[in-house]
Formats: C-alpha cells, structure tokens, sequence
C-alpha cells in the first residue's frame, strides 16, 4: 500500500510502499478516504513534538476519516506505531472510532476533526465556559483560531475578542463573529496597553495558540488590570510563536490567574475522541466553516512543504467525497 513515510530523524515525510496493517483483537482496519496536515502532525514527523516516540520508520498522520470492513464511515484518531493515518490503510483501536454524520463530506470531516476538538476541548473541558463569557482568543487568524471564534459563539460565549498580526484576517474574523480585533504588532508597550484596557472590562477565558511573546503580555497585561482577584483562565492550546516565555513570577502572585494547557495528555484520549464526534455532529447544522484544499495522496511529496496555517491540506487516498 501506499503510505507516507518518515524513515529517519530529521528526514523528511516521502510517499513510498509498505506492507498493510492487520488488525490485532479491539482495533479496526481502516480504509483511508481523507487526512489533514495539522500542526501537530508536522511537529510529530519531524520530531519536535511532546509526543514523539522516535521510533522509525514509521506513517505520518495522528487522525483521518475512512471505512471500516463493514462499510460504516468512521472518523479515527492515534492509529498503532508505526502506522499512521496518511496511508491507504491504517489500523486504531475500535474505542478511538466515531462515526461520521451522512452529511457530513469526507475532506471536511478531516479538516475540522483536529482543530475543532482542540478549541472545543479548550473551552469545555479546561476552561469550562459559562454562558454569557468573554472569551479572549490569542492567535485566531489561523486555521484554528477562526475555528475557535466560531465555536466560542457557538458554545455561548457573550463577548468574543480576537488577535492577530494579519490584517486581513482580522477583518475575517469579525465575519466569523468577534466582537473586538487586535492587532499584534512589535510595539510592546501599546500592545499591552491595548490588552490591559480589555481586561479591565472583564476577560474570563484567553485561549492561547501563540505563546512566545504575545502569551507574555496578556498575563503580564491581565496581573495589571487587576479585577480584585477574579479568576481568568488562561489555556495554552498551541506554540506557533515560540516554545518558551519568560515570565515574573509576581504576575502569578498578584492576580488570580489559572494558568493551564489543553492538549493530549490533559485530556484523556477516549474523551477527546468523544468530543471530537461532537464536533463532527455540530458542523453541518451550526455551519460551523473551515478552509481547506483537497489534495491527491499521489502529489504528497510536493504538497508537505507546501502546507500553511491558514488553509489545512487534506489528502484525499480514496476518491472523492462520499
């Protein structure tokens, strides 16, 4: 079968050949319609994720849609070492399978399926948003945090606030429905004073896909404004900025933030499966929107590098969508 390969450290993803999987007792056999680059899936290959195991060679892909043996339609997540979702076959255990809603097309499925649960996961199971919250979204001009304005309001968020550095995409994501953008920019000192204003009108939630230098002064800006020990939960979802802050200690101290991250590993599995359905089953009838481009699994090899945040590759193994 085909299968997209990393066969060492440091090496590149390439499209090659390899034996198909065969199911063990509580896995399923899958056959691959559809699998999303995501952030996630490119740290893993090239080894920089918290979940790397580094053993090679081994398939790329953390998730996908596909047909089990009995024709039902599945969305799968964590295939077995080495195996991985960017293949025509793959194998996951039955209990990390849920099924795809009939309206709900394969390469859409895909797309949302990751970043979707990582926004959903973020707001309800770590933050626990209440309605009527304002919910503050670092980083939204993204794949992932244009999803997460949109299930912010869809989960009963009263105020949203969206920052980012494209202008543009600001502009998007006041369609998408935030109510304030902010743009980052390099002035630290007006960016903090910008963020120190909205928290001082009351911030309850900030979902933080950046990290690095942006994540520094909302904590720093949220210590500051000082709502008389009002909690904030602050949850760090993603790293695109940078992997490491630097932060004073006393911005903890002298406030009551909660700080906490969302993500494999604070979640169990089995429950980030579960909500992952969830949000396959809001999709169609909250509209919910995510930019994508279908891609054959043949073009693999040119399509890798190609990929960018703001609209998710997803290649399509099986034909179509069904």
């Amino acid at each position: 079968m085909r299968a997209a390969i990393v066969s060492m450290a440091r090496r590149l993803p390439a499209l090659g050949e390899l034996s198909a999987p065969v199911a063990s007792a509580g896995e399923k056999l899958i056959q691959v319609n559809a699998a999303a680059i995501s952030h996630v899936v490119k740290a893993r290959a090239s080894g920089e994720h918290y979940s790397t195991d580094e053993q090679f060679p081994f398939v790329v892909g953390i998730d996908g849609v596909g047909r089990l043996e009995d024709g039902g339609r599945v969305y799968f997540a964590l295939p077995r070492p080495p195996f991985g979702s960017m293949a025509d076959y793959t194998v996951a255990d039955a209990r990390l399978c849920v099924p795809v809603p009939d309206d709900l097309d394969d390469f859409t499925a895909a797309a949302i399926a990751n970043p979707g649960m990582s926004c959903w996961v973020a707001l309800t199971e770590r933050a626990q948003l209440k309605p009527g919250e304002t919910v503050l979204i670092n980083g939204a001009t993204g794949t992932s945090g244009r999803l997460a304005i949109q299930i912010a309001k869809l989960l009963g968020a009263g105020r949203i606030i969206a920052t980012g550095r494209n202008v543009k995409a600001l502009g998007e994501a006041k369609s998408l429905g935030a109510d304030v953008t902010i743009q980052l920019g390099e002035d630290a000192e007006q960016l903090e004073h910008r963020f120190m204003h909205e928290f001082a009108q009351g911030v309850d939630i900030v979902i933080d896909y950046l990290w690095g230098h942006s994540a520094e002064c909302l904590l720093i800006a949220a210590a500051k404004a000082g709502r008389d020990a009002v909690p904030m939960r602050f949850v760090q979802v993603g790293s695109v900025s940078a992997s490491d802050i630097t932060l004073p200690s006393s911005v903890l101290r002298a406030s009551a933030i909660e700080l906490m991250g969302s993500g494999h590993g604070s979640v169990p599995v089995p429950r980030l499966v579960e909500i992952t359905g969830e949000v396959l089953r809001a999709t169609v009838p909250s509209n919910l929107t995510v930019a994508f481009k279908p891609v054959p699994f043949a073009d693999f090899d040119q399509a890798w590098p190609l990929d960018n945040s703001t609209c998710r590759t997803v290649f399509a193994m099986n034909a179509g969508r069904t």
